[in-house]
Formats: structure tokens, sequence, C-alpha cells
């Protein structure tokens, strides 16, 4: 399943309108979860997981 990287963006933009408007009714958090679904079928999934990955591992050791 391929998806471009323009519907990638055009549904972040998206989900961060309805998250700025505080409007994330049933559709929206369906177009949200459709994006979490799209962005982790591209290229980006991984340095994202690292990302969160290192972001976890380093709060663990402050609150420790």
């Amino acid at each position: 399943m391929a998806f471009s990287v323009s519907a990638l963006v055009l549904f972040g933009i998206i989900v961060i309108i309805f998250i700025r408007n505080k409007q994330l009714k049933t559709s929206h958090a369906i177009i949200a979860a459709l994006f979490g679904f799209m962005l982790s079928q591209s290229t980006a999934a991984k340095p994202i997981q690292d990302f969160l990955s290192q972001l976890a591992q380093t709060i663990s050791s402050v609150a420790s």
C-alpha cells in the first residue's frame, strides 16, 4: 500500500487544525487514526520510533 507524501502532509495538517481548534470529534478521530496508519507505513516511521524511544528513556532516567 503506497501513499504519497502529499497525502501524509495533508492528513497531518488536518489533524493539527482539529486539535488546535479543540474540535476533535469522532470523524476527526478517524482522520487522526488514518494519519497514524499512513505514517506508520511511510519511511518516516523508523526515525519517529527511534526519537520516541530515546525520549522515553530520557524521561525514565530523569524520573528515577
